[in-house]
């Protein structure tokens, strides 16, 4: 059994192992058994749910599942990690931003090749930074220049309160938020984040006006 095989079946076995169901543990999976029940229980639920979801395919569709998975497994280390950056920046969008983006999809896939090559070009002559800014949606990437400095460094236990923040707030807030940033020191951005994030939608207009009158 390959390592791709074994990782399908990794959605397969603990259910079956759950509900008590007498089975050979394939090779490589012996020790799941004593695993599976320190696991957490909402890692054990999406476990099942993946289980549950494999059973229901036919055998073309496991096969494919498995192709994109050796696929994967031949991609290099930092090439997975920047799917997986693009993958979490995806979850995160709304559903509004989500169409949008298909959209745009659309509309770049039916360009002419030299038009396709030349926003392309365009693209990756941008800053890294500003690159990245972009997955954050049309919305935000079209803002991050100018919040640059707020976005940088988040603390971790920050991160998604400022873009739901972020997200919550209307253009002309977010111009008047980025003028606030280019006024902060450096040293003074994280209680800035802060108070942002600790403010209710409904306040942060008179919030940043406040702000930017001292």
């Amino acid at each position: 059994m390959s390592r791709t095989e074994r990782r399908a079946c990794w959605a397969v076995v603990p259910m079956l192992l759950a509900a008590g169901v007498a089975l050979a543990v394939p090779p490589g999976l012996e020790g799941l058994a004593g695993v599976w029940d320190k696991l957490d229980p909402s890692r054990r639920q999406q476990l099942q749910e993946r289980a549950a979801t494999w059973e229901r395919w036919d055998e073309a569709r496991r096969r494919a599942f498995v192709e994109r998975m050796t696929e994967w497994d031949g991609l290099a280390p930092g090439e997975q990690a920047a799917f997986r950056v693009r993958y979490r920046a995806w979850q995160d969008l709304t559903n509004y931003d989500r169409a949008r983006v298909r959209a745009a999809a659309t509309a770049y896939a039916g360009l002419p090749d030299d038009e396709r090559r030349a926003l392309r070009e365009q693209f990756e002559a941008l800053d890294v930074s500003e690159r990245r800014g972009w997955l954050l949606g049309p919305e935000l990437g079209a803002d991050y220049p100018a919040l640059q400095p707020l976005l940088a460094q988040v603390p971790a236990d920050q991160h998604d309160a400022l873009l739901r923040a972020l997200r919550g707030m209307d253009a002309v807030q977010r111009r008047d938020l980025a003028v606030l940033v280019q006024r902060t020191a450096p040293q003074d951005r994280d209680q800035l984040r802060r108070e942002l994030v600790s403010t209710a939608a409904s306040n942060r207009g008179q919030w940043l006006r406040g702000r930017l009158g001292r």
